[in-house]
C-alpha cells in the first residue's frame, strides 16, 4: 500500500529538486581521511600487542573537501578553495576530488606543508566487521605563507561572484584566517548570499556570518557549560545566536536530532530520522553543513534547510567511513519510496 506524501514532505522534495541548478563555494582547511584495515592475526612475541596484517588504506577527502564532495554528490556545483601538501597524500586527495567532479582549481599546493591527514585503524577478526581500534592525526602546521593566503583570497572573491552560498569550514590550520574572514564578510554583503560556519575551535571569532552548524559538544565547550536539558540547551543557543549575530544558528545534537535557532522564533526541535544507533559518525557535519547550504541556496527557510539537513545526516551516518549522500537517497528519505 502506496502512503499519501504530506505537503511538507512534497515542499522539501521541490527544494531538493533545484540542487543542480545552485554553485557553492567552500573555503577552509582540506584533510586527508586515511582507512587503515587490517586483519587481527596473533599477539606480538615482542610486546603484549596484536599484529595487525595489512589489508587495505583508502584516502577520502576530509573537512572542507568533504563537504565539497557532499555537494557535488548531492548534484551541486561544488567549487573547492583551500590549500594542500604536495607530498603523496595531497596528489591522492586532488585525484579523489577529481572524481568527485568536484572544482578544485582554486585548491592551492604549498611545498612547505604536510597535508593534515587522519589515519583510521579499523581491526577485526577473519569474517568481522573491521571496528576502529585507533586514531592517528598528522596535522599541518598552520598556514602563514601570504603568497598563499593573498591567492587563496582571490579565488574566493573571483568564485563567489557566481555563487549561492558559501560555506566555511575551519579546522584551526590557517586558511580561514582574520583576512580571509574579512573577504568572506565583503562577499557576502556585495554579493548577499548566506554564508555558512563550521568551526570546531574558533566559532565566537566567525561573527555577522548567515548561521553556523556545531553539535551540541562543541556549544558546552564553547560555552564552558553542560546542558543538564533541553531547557538550558534552548536558552544558552538562542544567546550564543544573539552574540554571534546570526540570523539562524543550527544545533546538531546526534541521536536527539537537531536544534534550530532563529531571530524572534522559538527554538525548533528538530526529531532524528533513520536508525537510532548510527553506524559511522565520521564526517556527518559536513554532510550537514553542505546540505544545509544548499538548500538555503535553493530558496529554502532556515526550518526548511534544517529539515533537509536532517535527513541526510540521518542517511550518511549509516554508511562506513567518510561518506556522502546522493540527490536520489535524500529524495527517497524525504518520500519514503
Amino acid at each position: 500500500m502506496k502512503l499519501e506524501r504530506t505537503s511538507e514532505q512534497e515542499k522539501l522534495a521541490t527544494i531538493v529538486q533545484r540542487f543542480s541548478e545552485r554553485k557553492v563555494v567552500v573555503v577552509g582547511d582540506l584533510v586527508a581521511d586515511q582507512f587503515l584495515y587490517g586483519e587481527i592475526s596473533r599477539v606480538s612475541r615482542e610486546a603484549p600487542v596484536l599484529i595487525l596484517r595489512h589489508e587495505r588504506t583508502e584516502t577520502t577527502p576530509g573537512g572542507a573537501a568533504n563537504a565539497a564532495v557532499n555537494l557535488a554528490a548531492l548534484g551541486a556545483r561544488a567549487v573547492l578553495i583551500g590549500a594542500t601538501g604536495s607530498d603523496a597524500v595531497g596528489i591522492a586527495l586532488r585525484e579523489k576530488l577529481y572524481a568527485a567532479r568536484v572544482d578544485f582549481t582554486g585548491v592551492v599546493s604549498s611545498q612547505t606543508q604536510q597535508t593534515a591527514t587522519k589515519v583510521r585503524i579499523l581491526a577485526g577478526q577473519i569474517h568481522s566487521t573491521r571496528q576502529q581500534v585507533i586514531r592517528i592525526d598528522y596535522e599541518s602546521p598552520s598556514l602563514i605563507e601570504s603568497a598563499i593566503t593573498e591567492t587563496l583570497r582571490a579565488h574566493l572573491n573571483l568564485e563567489a561572484n557566481e555563487a549561492e552560498a558559501i560555506i566555511i569550514s575551519d579546522y584551526n590550520y590557517g586558511v580561514a584566517d582574520e583576512l580571509m574572514i574579512k573577504t568572506a564578510r565583503e562577499v557576502a554583503r556585495r554579493r548577499n548570499i548566506p554564508v555558512l560556519v563550521d568551526s570546531r575551535f574558533r566559532l565566537k571569532e566567525f561573527a555577522d556570518f548567515t548561521s553556523a552548524t556545531p553539535n551540541e559538544d562543541e556549544v558546552e565547550q564553547l560555552l564552558e557549560r553542560k546542558f543538564r536539558n533541553t531547557v538550558e540547551l534552548a536558552r544558552a543557543g538562542e544567546k550564543l545566536r544573539a552574540e554571534l549575530n546570526y540570523q539562524a544558528l543550527l544545533v546538531t545534537r546526534g541521536s536527539n536530532g537537531m536544534m534550530l535557532f532563529e531571530a524572534n522564533k522559538e527554538p525548533l526541535q528538530i526529531e532524528p530520522v533513520g536508525a537510532r544507533e548510527p553506524v559511522d559518525v565520521t564526517g556527518a557535519g559536513d554532510t550537514v553543513i553542505a546540505t544545509y547550504a544548499l538548500a538555503l541556496a535553493s530558496g529554502a527557510s532556515f526550518a526548511d534547510a534544517a529539515r533537509i539537513a536532517n535527513y541526510a545526516g540521518g542517511l550518511v551516518v549509516m554508511k562506513r567511513g567518510t561518506a556522502s549522500v546522493t540527490c536520489q537517497e535524500l529524495l527517497s528519505s524525504i518520500l519514503h519510496v
